[in-house]
């Protein structure tokens, strides 16, 4: 059974392992605890297995009445459960209970299969960012949804 509650300082280790196991540019350690013990407009997801193991992360900034996703991952042995779905689910669930009106998110052009998850979410393409991911200069596609 998969459950879904807020990140606290105790999951950075966690959260921060399937961050480099996704990402090919991961964010620091340091960024993920700036995060939860600095950045006030910061709040993350995760899911958690019935073993008590995270197995993915949401995060998002909050300001005034916009949300903006700063990731998603899950991690490999966990994909195709429907847990991605779950944690913008839940994300969804917390920017309303807070009165944000819009979320948007970036993500990159060829990962349709996260575009047809945000679109399934009601997600809209808004645009692109040109060489937007560092890695490869790849360009991102801006998607948002109304609340």
């Amino acid at each position: 059974m998969i459950t879904y509650r807020e990140m606290t300082v105790a999951d950075v280790p966690a959260v921060h392992a399937i961050e480099v196991e996704v990402f090919p540019s991961p964010w620091t350690m340091d960024s993920f605890y700036h995060e939860m013990t600095t950045n006030t407009q910061a709040t993350y997801v995760v899911a958690v297995d019935g073993t008590e193991q995270i197995i993915g992360f949401c995060g998002m900034w909050i300001v005034l009445d916009e949300s903006q996703i700063t990731n998603v991952a899950v991690t490999a042995s966990a994909r195709g459960l429907g847990i991605g779905e779950g944690l913008m689910r839940e994300a969804l669930r917390i920017a309303r209970e807070r009165a944000v009106v819009v979320m948007s998110l970036e993500v990159r052009v060829t990962n349709t299969v996260a575009q047809n998850l945000y679109r399934k979410l009601g997600f809209q393409d808004g645009g692109i960012r040109k060489g937007y991911y560092t890695d490869n200069q790849e360009d991102a596609l801006v998607m948002w949804v109304n609340l």
